[in-house]
């Protein structure tokens, strides 16, 4: 199991965005050693959120050689033509080190600012994945379906990745979406705060049984967690003010739910419940520190992440 870093573009301790304080980020992430460089996407929600892509791509001089990904970025929210024309200069420019991770997001707000039903975004997420695919893969089919249509239209420059960057799904891991998953994805993007070891377990199991029916090697079909939020501390008050203060008031989730799914508290802790999920079939992890961002990646490798390779044995 890896580690990868979620920017902080979402507004949780009040401190001022600049593009200095993401690049440093990015620096601290690169030299520790993660292994990609993530943003999640809202138009809209409950605290200020900076734009993912545009922030992502901001940083690319400092990246070095991590990949980079979107976990996950909104096709319909955004449009697949749009959206697809930013990822592909990220990755042209990245020199084809992005993950491109796409899923229908789960806030209403956010379709209702850009007038699309709530209800629909199922029905147009499976066709706007299928326009992606068409649009960013070299050879692909034009795609039609009954809200988007890629006939007619050459997307270049096409991405640096031949035929195309992987499209990953994103799922919380319903029957749905698994099936979404295994037919749609070139790799499969779990919630940490819609899951648990033992569910993550289970959904595994279950997509690895439906890729082989579709003729897919499970093996070769990469996962990973991402919104993974964490703080470490020792100091249990300061554990429950992030968990009571921050964090459940911006997911909308119960305390007791996000203290078991999180990395909220001790390192001996946190590196327990990240063992557990390796032993569940984790490949990678994407951490999103709620305060503190750049000091918080040096704590999580100075004292959570031997723990986790001391659990998983030689």
């Amino acid at each position: 199991m890896d580690y990868g870093a979620h920017l902080p573009l979402l507004g949780l301790n009040g401190r001022p965005w600049s593009l200095q304080r993401l690049m440093e980020y990015a620096e601290t992430a690169e030299r520790l050693g993660f292994k990609v460089l993530c943003t999640n996407d809202h138009l809209v929600f409950s605290r200020p959120w900076l734009d993912g892509p545009t922030s992502l791509a901001a940083v690319l001089t400092r990246t070095g050689r991590m990949s980079l990904a979107t976990t996950v970025a909104l096709p319909v929210v955004r449009g697949p033509l749009a959206l697809a024309k930013s990822l592909t200069a990220i990755d042209l420019l990245s020199g084809g080190r992005l993950i491109i991770g796409l899923g229908p997001g789960s806030s209403a707000r956010d379709y209702a600012a850009v007038g699309i039903p709530f209800e629909e975004r199922w029905k147009r997420f499976d066709e706007a994945v299928q326009a992606f695919r068409s649009l960013l893969h070299r050879g692909s089919l034009p795609f039609k379906g009954k809200f988007y249509s890629t006939e007619g239209i050459t997307l270049e420059p096409y991405p640096a990745q031949e035929p195309g960057p992987p499209l990953w799904i994103g799922s919380w891991g319903s029957e749905a979406g698994l099936l979404r998953t295994a037919r749609l994805g070139d790799g499969w993007l779990a919630s940490a705060y819609n899951t648990t070891p033992a569910r993550f377990a289970d959904a595994w199991g279950r997509l690895g049984e439906v890729l082989r029916a579709g003729g897919k090697d499970p093996k070769q079909f990469p996962n990973a967690i991402a919104t993974m939020f964490f703080h470490v501390t020792e100091d249990r008050s300061s554990a429950e003010r992030v968990i009571r203060e921050v964090l459940s008031p911006t997911l909308n989730r119960p305390e007791d739910e996000l203290r078991e799914r999180l990395l909220v508290g001790p390192a001996q802790e946190c590196a327990e419940r990240l063992a557990a999920y390796q032993a569940a079939g984790v490949q990678r992890v994407f951490l999103w520190p709620v305060q503190d961002e750049a000091l918080q990646l040096e704590v999580f490798q100075e004292r959570v992440a031997p723990q986790v390779q001391a659990y998983s044995g030689p």
